[in-house]
């Protein structure tokens, strides 16, 4: 099992995460909570939850398809 904490990926991702929930999501409208705010939400702390689920599996193939959905949830951020 791979350590995620090890990977700067995860950590900027993390901080990313972080950098969204104090500096962003604070300026979005009420209107806007619901629909942009939550799927901003959701792509943003999937990329290093996915990481984490990444390295906790067994197989370097299944690490690789983990960090390729976090890439997708980059792409979708």
């Amino acid at each position: 099992m791979r350590d995620y904490k090890k990977y700067d990926v995860w950590a900027k991702a993390h901080e990313f995460t972080l950098f969204i929930y104090k500096e962003v999501l604070i300026f979005f409208s009420i209107n806007e909570k619901y629909d942009l705010m939550s799927q901003l939400k959701r792509a943003t702390y999937s990329v290093p939850l996915n990481i984490v689920e990444g390295c906790g599996r067994n197989t370097d193939k299944d690490f690789v398809h983990f960090l390729d959905i976090s890439l997708g949830s980059v792409q979708e951020a």
